[in-house]
């Protein structure tokens, strides 16, 4: 496939409001629900497209998909001749499910390891303007996409297969990790995988995760941005589950906290992008960060 970018994402939800209060006050996108008609659902905006976060009323707290756009009709139509070649099931989109997504068409499957994904092309917009309720003057964006999502895949060797040989992700670059200092403890592989020019759009982890996602990435345009969604993080009492530092692959100044589904959201700026991959070297970092990232604050 000819990934593009990382659409949207949509998550679920018990209590949808919580994600209204929290997409507002704390990330600064916008709520858009009462313009496309949401009900109980919420639609957070954070540029011109119609809405890049959808949380769906549900009986759990989880990530639900994630949603990745192709550039055209015949980029669409290979994805779907590709999952068909690799035996991948998966269902064509409904009229009323195409119309909620606003696009042209969509399939959606999961991985080996059952994270669900949404390919689609043709986002429908009025490029109505951003305008985000606590002054954030943009995120980043456009080519780039919404951001980046880091997938639990216990069942690694065969998940990172389908993201290569299916969805056609190439490596950015890999850590392997331990969550204590115990040496006995197995190392956890986390791979970095590019579509476009942002460091990475999927990062898959080599570990289960209750939540459906260890975590997902918006970035804004700059570093004091960052710092003021900790101010509001703080005022709104939301827990902090990673402090500020700066990411030794892609660059990323951010910090973690908590979202209302339980996965984490990292707010960050700066983060790297490469123009020419062909003269990127891959590499295994030994360390997360040039400094902070302190993830114990999470467990505190």
């Amino acid at each position: 496939m000819k990934i593009h970018s990382l659409g949207y994402i949509g998550v679920n939800s018990t209590d949808p409001s919580k994600w209204a209060a929290y997409g507002t006050n704390v990330l600064g996108m916008m709520d858009v629900s009462e313009a496309l008609n949401g009900g109980d659902n919420v639609f957070l905006k954070m540029d011109d497209r119609p809405y890049r976060i959808f949380i769906e009323k549900s009986e759990q707290d989880s990530y639900q998909l994630s949603g990745w756009e192709v550039a055209s009709p015949a980029d669409f139509a290979d994805a779907v001749q590709i999952l068909e070649s690799k035996g991948v099931n998966f269902e064509r989109a409904s009229a009323e499910l195409i119309a909620t997504r606003q696009v042209q068409d969509l399939v959606s499957f999961a991985d080996p390891d059952g994270n669900k994904h949404e390919v689609y092309w043709g986002p429908i917009s009025d490029f109505g303007q951003f305008a985000s309720p606590v002054g954030i003057k943009e995120f980043i964006t456009g080519d780039q996409g919404f951001g980046h999502t880091v997938l639990p895949t216990p069942d690694f060797d065969a998940s990172l297969a389908f993201y290569e040989d299916v969805m056609g992700f190439d490596l950015s670059d890999l850590m392997k990790v331990r969550f204590t200092p115990d040496p006995a403890e197995p190392e956890k592989r986390l791979y970095f995988m590019h579509c476009n020019e942002r460091h990475h759009s999927l990062a898959i982890l080599e570990c289960p995760m209750p939540t459906g996602c260890v975590h997902v990435m918006v970035e804004v345009d700059s570093v004091d941005e960052v710092g003021r969604a900790m101010d509001r993080m703080k005022a709104e009492g939301t827990k902090l589950t990673g402090t500020l530092g700066r990411h030794a692959n892609d660059h990323m100044v951010s910090f973690y906290m908590a979202s209302p589904s339980g996965f984490m959201i990292e707010y960050g700026a700066e983060g790297r992008t490469v123009d020419d991959w062909s003269r990127y070297s891959s590499f295994q970092s030994t360390v997360n960060s040039f400094w902070g990232h302190d993830f114990s604050v999470g467990h505190e």
